[in-house]
C-alpha cells in the first residue's frame, strides 16, 4: 500500500479558544505535562542560555563548545534509536522518569564539578539521551489528546518553559557577583535539584497512555533486536508520506537554527557587541517574556487552522528578519551606544515571535502527520533523522565562529530562507485522520 498525501480533506478550522482557557479546561496527561513544565523554566531553562558562557569562563575555546554541540547530536541520534524500543517497552510514564534523571540531573552535576573539556565531552554525551525522553514525554503528553488541541498544548508547553523569565534577575545577580564560572555552578547544582522534583511530580501525577499499555504487552516478548528491526516499515511508513517528509526536513531546519542560537548567540552579544555577561540573563528574561505575550494574544489568532502553511511561513520570515538585525548590531569597539540596544531589542522582539511559533508549528506538524498506531517509533525515527540532520551545524558554527563571530548567523540565514523556500513550494496540509485512516496506516505497518 503506498500512502497518498493527495486525497486530503479540507483544513480543518478550530474555533479561537484563549490560551488561559485551554491551560485551565486541560485533563489528565496533557495537564500533568503542561503544569510541571514550568520546573524546566526553574532549573534547565536558567542555564543553557549561559552553557556556552560557562564553558569559555572554564577556559574552552569557539571549536571546543561547536565540538561539544556537535557530539551531543550525534550522542542523541543513538540514544534516539533506541528511544522508541524503550519506550513501548517500558511504559512512556517509566521511561520518562528514568530518562529525565539520566538526560538531565546526572548532567547538571557534571557541569557543576567541570573543570576541562573531558568533564563537558562526558556531560554532552550522556545528555544525549534526552531524545529518550523527549520521545515519551511527548507520546505521555498527547497519545490521549484531543488532536484539535496539538497547538494549544505546544504552545503551553513553550509559555511554561519560558517562565524562567520571571527568575532570570537571579541569574544576573548571581553572575555579576561571583563571576560567570562560579555563578554557573551554583545554577547547575540548582537545576539538578529542580530537575529532581519536576520528574517526581509528572510521575505520580500522570497515568500511562492507552496506547503505551497496548505497546508494552505487544513488546513484552519481543527482543530488542527485533524491535529494531521494525523500524525498516516505520521508515517505510515515513517515506511514503509527502507530508512527513516536509515536515522532518522543517524540523531539521529549526533544529538546526535553534542549535546555533542556543551556544552562540551569548557568544556574539558579549564577545563582538561588547554585552556584559551579567546582562545576558536579562535577555533571555525579555525574549522569553515577549515570547509569552505572543503566545496569550497574536499566537493563538493565527493558528486556528490545522494547514500550517502560512504560520510556518510568518514564522521562518520574522525569525529571519531577527537574525538579519542581529548580524547588523555594530561591533564594540570601546563603548555601546544606545542604537546598539535598540538593534538588540528589535532582534529581542523578532526573535521571540519567530522562535516560539517555529518551535509549537514544527512540533505540531510532527504530531499531526504521524501514523497514531506507531507514535512512539516513528517519533523516534523522527527525532533521530532531525538530529542527524542538524548535528554537523554545530561544529559549522563553531569552527565559522572562530573565523567571525558573526558567520554562524550567516549560516542560520540561509537555513530559515531554505525553510521559506521549501514551505512555499513543496507544502502538504496534514491529514484530517478518521478512524478509517488511521486503521489504513496501520495496516502499512502490519504488511512491511
Amino acid at each position: 500500500m503506498n500512502l497518498s498525501d493527495a486525497d486530503v480533506s479540507a483544513p480543518e478550522r478550530t474555533p479561537h479558544e484563549s490560551l488561559w482557557r485551554s491551560l485551565a479546561t486541560l485533563r489528565g496527561n496533557p495537564r500533568a505535562a503542561v503544569w510541571t513544565e514550568p520546573l524546566w523554566g526553574l532549573s534547565m531553562a536558567l542555564v543553557m542560555p549561559l552553557l556556552s558562557l560557562y564553558m569559555l569562563a572554564v577556559g574552552l575555546q569557539d571549536a571546543q563548545i561547536g565540538l561539544l554541540a556537535t557530539i551531543n547530536m550525534v550522542a542523541q541520534v543513538f540514544f534516539g534509536l533506541a528511544g522508541g524500543i524503550i519506550t513501548d517497552k517500558l511504559g512512556r510514564r517509566v521511561t520518562t522518569a528514568v530518562f529525565d534523571v539520566v538526560a538531565w540531573v546526572i548532567p547538571s552535576i557534571l557541569w557543576a564539578v567541570s573543570q576541562n573539556f573531558w568533564f563537558f565531552l562526558a556531560a554532552s554525551v550522556i545528555n544525549g539521551a534526552t531524545q529518550v525522553t523527549a520521545n515519551s514525554w511527548d507520546c505521555l503528553m498527547v497519545e490521549d489528546a484531543e488532536r484539535g488541541k496539538l497547538t494549544r498544548i505546544y504552545s503551553l508547553v513553550r509559555v511554561a518553559a519560558d517562565c524562567s523569565a520571571l527568575f532570570a534577575p537571579i541569574a544576573a545577580v548571581l553572575v555579576s557577583r561571583l563571576g560567570m564560572e562560579h555563578a554557573g555552578r551554583i545554577l547547575m547544582v540548582n537545576a539538578a535539584v529542580v530537575m529532581t522534583i519536576k520528574i517526581i511530580w509528572l510521575y505520580f501525577w500522570s497515568t500511562e497512555t492507552a496506547r503505551g499499555r497496548i505497546r508494552m504487552a505487544e513488546t513484552r516478548n519481543e527482543s530488542f533486536i527485533t524491535l529494531l528491526g521494525g523500524y525498516r516499515g516505520a521508515l517505510r511508513g515515513v517515506l511514503q508520506s509527502r507530508g512527513r517528509v516536509l515536515a522532518l526536513v522543517i524540523a531539521a531546519l529549526v533544529a538546526a537554527v535553534f542549535l546555533v542560537n542556543t551556544f552562540f548567540w551569548p557568544v556574539i552579544v558579549t564577545e563582538r557587541v561588547g554585552v556584559p555577561e551579567e546582562v545576558v540573563p536579562f535577555f533571555q528574561m525579555v525574549r522569553s517574556l515577549l515570547s509569552m505575550a505572543f503566545f496569550f494574544t497574536i499566537i493563538p489568532r493565527l493558528t486556528t487552522t490545522v494547514d500550517l502553511k502560512r504560520p510556518v511561513l510568518l514564522g521562518f520570515s520574522v525569525y529571519l528578519v531577527g537574525q538579519l538585525v542581529l548580524l547588523a548590531v555594530p561591533e564594540y569597539y570601546g563603548g555601546i551606544s544606545p542604537n546598539t540596544f535598540v538593534l538588540l531589542g528589535v532582534c529581542l522582539l523578532l526573535d521571540s515571535f519567530g522562535t516560539g511559533m517555529l518551535f509549537m508549528l514544527s512540533e505540531s506538524l510532527m504530531a499531526l502527520h504521524v501514523d497514531q498506531a506507531e507514535r512512539s517509533r516513528v517519533m523516534a525515527l523522527q527525532r533521530v533523522t532531525i538530529m542527524l540532520a542538524a548535528a554537523p551545524f554545530g561544529w559549522i558554527a563553531g569552527w565559522l565562529s572562530g573565523m567571525n563571530r558573526t558567520y554562524p548567523f550567516l549560516l542560520t540565514a540561509a537555513l530559515l530562507v531554505t525553510g521559506l523556500a521549501l514551505t512555499a513550494t513543496r507544502w502538504v496540509p496534514p491529514r484530517h485522520d478518521t478512524d478509517a485512516e488511521i486503521s489504513k496506516e496501520t495496516d502499512l505497518f502490519a504488511t512491511t
